[in-house]
């Protein structure tokens, strides 16, 4: 007895309340159905349904039964659409990125590593985005081929390409003074919204000192990515760095940033690589946007 399919009879019943209806909605004819059903009771050993002239009724066994079934229907597609991803993504090239590259700046990289393939259309690139730490773990556990994260960073037996600088703008509130004359020491009074540190404590602490040696020691408000950063400045409460060369967004002036201030990343991955043509892409991919 296919157990799933009997439980997507009694699902459709119940949930028509009629057995005709369901059997349209099902795709099939009221015979087969109304002996799939009672299959399923005889299996169960419990009556599920109750036929009648006015349709259709659930049992106090079929109520206490209907949500478990529909709970395990849920779990069988689930599995199979986990299934069917698997069979997409065999070969796909599964890489990192930080969130502090802007989405211009990842879709970037992604046609980069799939103008790099012999055929370009046949080359699924999957992205994921998570903090440095949770990246290097992901590498080295062969969960992704490779990653971009941030410099400095503890990378344990991971291979690296050298250091790249992305150039990053200062975002500031539209009305503040540093949006007239921008220098480091007038963000004074103005949060610092970046990505915590725990999302990578090397590169933040690089970013404390740098600040500090030009005069400047900020509050420090978690800003995962550049929607959170913009939300902060756009409200007129901190300044923040971003890598997207095209930012926009009311309330907010876009200013030049210093070279020391701005991002350093690097592409890690695993010895040997799974896939060395694509970490050399990566990596070429990157030095295109510095």
């Amino acid at each position: 007895m296919d157990l799933l399919r009997h439980l997507r009879f009694f699902v459709a019943v119940a949930e028509e309340g009629h057995f005709g209806h369901a059997a349209d909605r099902l795709g099939m004819t009221q015979p087969p159905l109304s002996q799939g059903v009672q299959r399923l009771e005889n299996r169960l050993g419990v009556t599920l349904l109750t036929r009648g002239s006015r349709g259709v009724r659930l049992t106090t066994a079929g109520a206490d039964l209907l949500p478990r079934a529909r709970t395990l229907l849920a779990g069988a597609d689930e599995f199979a659409e986990a299934a069917r991803r698997q069979r997409e993504n065999r070969g796909a090239v599964r890489i990192g990125v930080i969130a502090a590259l802007g989405d211009r700046q990842v879709a970037g990289l992604v046609a980069a590593l799939r103008g790099a393939a012999a055929e370009p259309s046949a080359r699924t690139v999957i992205v994921s985005t998570a903090p440095t730490i949770d990246l290097v773990d992901a590498v080295a556990g062969g969960r992704l081929d490779c990653a971009v994260v941030h410099h400095p960073a503890l990378l344990g037996d991971l291979r690296t390409s050298s250091v790249v600088k992305i150039p990053r703008r200062l975002l500031v509130p539209a009305d503040h003074p540093a949006a007239e004359k921008p220098s480091i020491r007038a963000l004074r009074g103005l949060l610092c919204a970046t990505a915590p540190r725990a999302h990578g404590t090397a590169a933040f602490d690089l970013l404390v000192d740098t600040l500090r040696e030009r005069g400047l020691d900020p509050e420090f408000l978690p800003a995962p990515g550049d929607r959170d950063a913009l939300s902060a400045v756009a409200a007129g409460r901190a300044f923040a760095l971003s890598t997207d060369p095209e930012v926009r967004a009311p309330g907010v002036a876009v200013v030049a940033a210093g070279d020391e201030l701005a991002l350093r990343v690097r592409v890690v991955w695993p010895d040997p690589a799974p896939q060395p043509d694509v970490c050399e892409a990566l990596e070429v991919a990157l030095r295109d946007l510095a």
